[in-house]
């Protein structure tokens, strides 16, 4: 891995195959990254609010991946898990440039801001 400002580099987009989840170390945090049939990259904390699934391992559908241990389902776009279930996880910015996919720095939501 190789930074760049702010972002890092973690992989050939092409080695991230379209819905597959795939998990991976960005500084100190265990990050699940997800390739959209739109093509857009997303990135978000690996483990469910629940009962610290590995969302990596789950199936995504549209922009949401549903947990592998109990199947709450998780918006990739803002971190929030749909309801009736309750809670959220961290977001994080990606890119991608010349064929690499990069992560940044966590995304800023009000569901995550503990001053709100």
């Amino acid at each position: 891995m190789s930074a760049t400002k702010e972002l890092v580099k973690v992989m050939k987009l092409e080695d991230l195959k379209p819905l597959i989840g795939k998990e991976v170390q960005v500084r100190d945090e265990t990050i699940a990254l997800f390739r959209l049939s739109s093509g857009e990259v997303r990135a978000v904390g690996n483990r469910c609010p629940h009962k610290n699934g590995p969302l990596a391992e789950g199936i995504v559908s549209g922009e949401y991946v549903f947990c592998p241990l109990h199947d709450w389902k998780i918006s990739l776009a803002t971190g929030d898990v749909q309801k009736p279930d309750d809670g959220c996880i961290a977001t994080y910015e990606t890119a991608v440039i010349d064929g690499y996919v990069y992560v940044g720095g966590r995304k800023h939501h009000a569901k995550h801001d503990p001053n709100r």
